[in-house]
């Protein structure tokens, strides 16, 4: 197919005759179109990264700039040399719980040697990537209850962890900073620098979100008797005991904060309050187990005061009425969880 073109001069017009593959030329133009809505979208994804420094941030900003294009009910990463897991999930009740339950189950069997994979485990698809360099490595999961994720969203989502790489990093080796300057000297917890930093922050986003979160205040039983008993060295060897056993109770997303002396405190994001009720009863079972004497009749507890956040608390107002749960445990038999 031949088109005329006039081509303009100084000196005069002329029209050439020349051949013009319009199927080829639109095909082009397809290329360049497509070419820059994906530069597009890989700039939404810098502009989302950018100044988010925390885990938890970088795994929602890619989420949400994701979703759009590559639909999911869960995306997690988990990082086993550096301790470091997030879940960000999109659903509620207890297609939640199923979905958190696959993705950690799918965590303790992914090996070092495997790359990508998809398949379909529990009614969900899914699909994972490794991450980053060897020291640095971790493992990208996806999943959703639909249908398999199609090779074109394979490709948006290792283009996005081209970008989410450099991020990633960034998060661990801030996270492993804070944590150096934010760990208890004594017990090696959280402490309450940690707690005022980060308590804001999980709060508004189980709010953002509608998630359930709880609170447990928790206060040793006897403690007092062992330091005037044995002295403050065996006291101090009780305390790392007993932090060492509450760890062990609680799972890798909660935040455990020595706030001072036997006062800790226990953030459980996505937990309602029947949730968090077991799980503070196992923590209860376990420093009761230790068996600590603090004198021939009495033995180390611990009581807890659990509140879940509800609308219209502000942050001090959950904070206080989990306090005030504590002291009511403390008042009717002490070694004991108490809820409101």
């Amino acid at each position: 197919m031949k088109d005329t073109i006039t081509f303009s001069t100084p000196e005069k017009s002329r029209k050439v005759s020349i051949p013009l593959h319009m199927d080829s030329l639109m095909a082009e133009l397809d290329v360049c179109r497509r070419k820059a809505e994906r530069l597009s979208l890989i700039n939404e994804l810098h502009t989302r990264l950018a100044g988010v420094n925390d885990l938890p941030g970088i795994i929602e900003a890619f989420s949400v700039w994701l979703m759009p294009q590559a639909g999911h009910d869960l995306i997690a990463y988990n990082n086993a040399s550096r301790e470091r897991t997030h879940m960000f999930c999109s659903c509620h009740g207890p297609q939640r719980q199923d979905v958190m339950s696959v993705a950690k189950k799918l965590f303790e069997k992914i090996s070092d040697k495997e790359a990508v994979r998809s398949t379909l485990m529990d009614g969900y698809y899914l699909t994972y990537w490794k991450t980053g360099l060897i020291k640095d490595r971790g493992v990208l999961l996806l999943l959703r209850e639909e249908n398999d994720f199609t090779p074109d969203e394979c490709r948006i989502i290792e283009e996005g962890l081209e970008v989410l790489h450099g991020p990633l990093r960034r998060a661990l080796d801030y996270e492993d900073l804070f944590e150096q300057a934010s760990k208890d000297s004594l017990t090696g917890l959280a402490n309450r620098r940690v707690f005022e930093e980060m308590i804001g922050p999980l709060l508004d986003r189980a709010i953002r979100h509608d998630h359930p979160i709880s609170l447990a205040s928790m206060d040793l039983d006897r403690f007092k008797q062992i330091n005037d008993t044995f002295g403050h060295v065996e006291g101090d060897l009780v305390l790392q005991k007993v932090a060492e056993a509450m760890q062990d109770s609680v799972r890798s997303t909660d935040l455990l904060v020595r706030m001072g002396g036997d006062e800790f405190l226990l953030v459980l994001p996505d937990t309602d309050l029947q949730s968090a009720q077991n799980l503070a009863e196992r923590v209860c079972a376990n420093v009761d187990e230790m068996n600590i004497r603090s004198n021939e009749t009495d033995r180390l507890g611990v009581s807890i005061g659990l509140v879940q956040w509800q609308r219209g608390m502000t942050k001090d107002d959950w904070i206080q009425r989990a306090d005030e749960v504590l002291y009511h445990a403390k008042s009717t038999g002490r070694s004991k969880v108490c809820v409101a």
